[in-house]
């Protein structure tokens, strides 16, 4: 299926499933944003790849971001002074832009390709670390958080979906943003999980040679 989104281009990957806390103040955003609204619709994020000289731009180079992202819904919207939007999105399923084009006042739109939904897979059992870890991390944040609104994580957590915990790491884990589109990209779930299982059992291998 293919639609019209309007596409908002930031330093980050997000996933499905994934949560994201933004403030809103440029005039072109503040306007989607209240389209969005009044229209009960969604927009596209998609990863600022300005900085990585053409890598993972897909068959559009010539853009400036990747041509994989997610759409995303707002869950829940505050407005704090006039033209400023507090939002929390969640998003939804993965989106490939066929076409961009900028309108006069710098917002992009895009013809988006909406992409299947991955399939959950329940987490392997030889799959240990990214269960395990990000239940130590969850803990740690619920013992910060004041209310649940303010966790990074959508609840209830599904810790025994590979596919969830796989999408999570992606996310949070602290590599180069080039890395975390080529995992977006990858049309297994399985394989997004083995390798974020790779890079936490190095980590903690890493952290070994030092004890």
């Amino acid at each position: 299926m293919t639609t019209t989104l309007p596409l908002f281009p930031l330093k980050l990957v997000l996933f499905p499933g994934g949560v994201l806390s933004l403030s809103i103040f440029e005039k072109r955003y503040v306007d989607m944003v209240r389209n969005c609204l009044r229209n009960n619709s969604g927009f596209g994020i998609v990863a600022d790849l300005t900085d990585f000289s053409g890598l993972n731009h897909g068959s559009h180079p010539s853009l400036p971001f990747a041509e994989v992202g997610v759409l995303v819904e707002i869950t829940d919207t505050n407005v704090t002074q006039p033209g400023l939007f507090d939002l929390r999105c969640l998003a939804k399923q993965k989106i490939m832009v066929q076409s961009a084009s900028q309108q006069e006042d710098g917002l992009w739109l895009g013809q988006v390709k909406l992409l299947a939904s991955e399939a959950d897979i329940p987490l392997p059992k030889d799959i240990i670390a990214p269960k395990v870890y990000f239940e130590h991390l969850t803990k740690s944040l619920d013992e910060e958080a004041d209310t649940e609104a303010s966790s990074p994580f959508q609840t209830p957590h599904q810790l025994d979906n590979g596919t969830w915990l796989a999408n999570r790491w992606s996310e949070i884990l602290s590599i180069p943003l080039d890395e975390k589109q080529s995992l977006l990209v990858l049309n297994s779930p399985l394989t997004r999980l083995t390798l974020i299982n790779e890079m936490l059992t190095q980590d903690e291998a890493d952290l070994s040679s030092f004890n």
